[in-house]
């Protein structure tokens, strides 16, 4: 028997879920069944190859910003050092760390590149992760009350969150989760609402602090105290080097930034210059006094922990806005307990569908965000391999279009700037739902990148995983 469900939600908001008819989610739940058992018996050689391609990649550009740091002194190198370990920190934290943890890559069988075996650098330990994020999160995804990620239990980014006075600092906080979003993740994974509730044991919130503690002990070894000595002792070594062979420290010192530095630096100059002339040969203490005016320790030390610094932070929030563009721009649904009980496989599918919101961008931002721009297609699937989700996303839409679905995209600066404006508005008492998408009319192929990866999957391996998308309604621009 066919049943069409009631039109609007316990929310007040018209979902697309129930204009479906109990047959037309069943059919749902198959077609999305059978794109997921497609790419996974597609799955080998070229899906390898990009993986480790992309952490060998990673690798590089964090060994060349460390490189690049022992000059730090100098503010091309600072700048370009900073620019090659922010990368790479991007690329481990979205493109390996978060796919690898979701058992994207675990059919390989790598003793390594595993969901077991994979550690990554940030605060959350891997198990907290895996069970906060990998099983709550993607299980409850934008139910109200159980998706412990919405709002990240510290902010109200739905009218229908109950308004508390703290709500009024949110803007405020928000700016300082962007900075710090990897201690603000950690912590959440804690679970302290579960430890106050006493549906955590104290043993259990023991064990967690262990783990964050030992991850903060790694990192700021690593970054404020390791890396910082190499680049202050190498550093100190060429110095000497240069200095013990009569040349001229002064002479090669980094551009002052002020009037007073450069006075200052006229005058050590001319002090070392007479003091080279009227030194003896290989005078040691001559040598120390250069060093020490050069700051050939000090200087490539404190700049290289600030560049650390600095490469934690353009990671942490380029996190934050991936994230929270993929999950709380106005297009996303949510929905209450009592309409999820008894949930098909078709009706999670359409849930984790509506729940979530793409940004559109080139190969680079897909590559640079963890292919998390194509966050619909993730929550379909969060253990298929990422690079596979610009692939599907044409059926995918093909899919919305003949059972009338929104498909939930936009751009980046879009999509951002929708979900500042709804956390500096909810901050705030009352706050009505916006207006939510409509059935997807749009192109199936959005971008020309999109293109390329079905011909490039066609090419290499004769197969493809769509079989109904390649008539499309037109290629839009990249």
């Amino acid at each position: 028997m066919t049943t069409t469900h009631h039109t609007t939600d316990a929310t007040g908001i018209e979902n697309p879920l129930h204009r479906l008819t109990d047959e037309q989610i069943e059919a749902i739940g198959r077609e999305f069944d059978e794109l997921h058992d497609q790419v996974k018996a597609d799955l080998g050689e070229r899906d390898s190859r990009y993986i480790r391609g992309v952490i060998d990649l990673q690798r590089r550009l964090a060994l060349l910003g460390r490189v690049l740091l022992v000059g730090s002194r100098f503010r091309p190198l600072w700048l370009l050092g900073t620019a090659s370990l922010s990368t790479a920190k991007i690329l481990e934290n979205m493109e390996i760390g978060h796919n690898v943890l979701h058992g994207q890559w675990d059919w390989m069988n790598d003793p390594v590149i595993n969901s077991t075996a994979w550690d990554w650098d940030t605060a959350s330990t891997a198990e907290a992760w895996r069970h906060s994020h990998n099983y709550i999160h993607h299980t409850y995804t934008n139910i109200l009350g159980k998706d412990k990620d919405l709002g990240y239990e510290i902010m109200r980014i739905d009218p229908h969150q109950p308004w508390h006075p703290v709500y009024l600092l949110q803007p405020l906080y928000n700016v300082l989760l962007m900075i710090l979003f990897e201690w603000g993740v950690a912590l959440h994974d804690m679970d302290l609402e579960a430890f106050r509730k006493g549906e955590k044991s104290a043993k259990e919130m023991w064990e967690d602090l262990k783990g964050i503690s030992g991850k903060a002990r790694a990192q700021v070894t690593k970054d404020y105290v390791a890396w910082p000595l190499v680049s202050g002792l190498v550093m100190t070594g060429i110095d000497f080097t240069v200095a013990a062979a009569g040349g001229d420290l002064g002479a090669a010192r980094a551009r002052p930034r002020s009037r007073r530095e450069k006075a200052r630096q006229r005058a050590a100059g001319s002090l070392s210059r007479a003091r080279l002339r009227t030194r003896r040969e290989n005078d040691l203490v001559n040598v120390v006094r250069q060093l020490v005016e050069r700051k050939s320790f000090r200087e490539p030390f404190r700049r290289t922990l600030w560049a650390n610094a600095a490469s934690n932070v353009v990671r942490n929030v380029w996190s934050n806005w991936i994230i929270f563009c993929g999950h709380f721009p106005d297009q996303t649904y949510v929905f209450t307990e009592e309409e999820t009980e008894n949930e098909s496989t078709g009706a999670r599918y359409v849930r984790q569908l509506i729940g979530a919101a793409n940004i559109t961008g080139s190969p680079f931002f897909h590559v640079m965000s963890g292919n998390l721009g194509y966050q619909v297609e993730h929550h379909l699937y969060p253990d298929m391999p990422s690079t596979r989700y610009g692939e599907i996303a044409p059926r995918v839409r093909e899919i919305c279009q003949r059972y009338g679905l929104p498909y939930n995209t936009g751009p980046f600066r879009k999509q951002l700037g929708m979900v500042q404006r709804t956390i500096v508005r909810l901050a705030f008492p009352g706050g009505k739902p916006r207006a939510k998408p409509g059935p997807y009319r749009g192109d199936v192929f959005l971008t020309s990148g999109e293109q390329g990866l079905r011909a490039a999957a066609i090419a290499q391996d004769g197969s493809t995983t769509d079989d109904g998308a390649g008539t499309s309604n037109g290629a839009g621009g990249a």
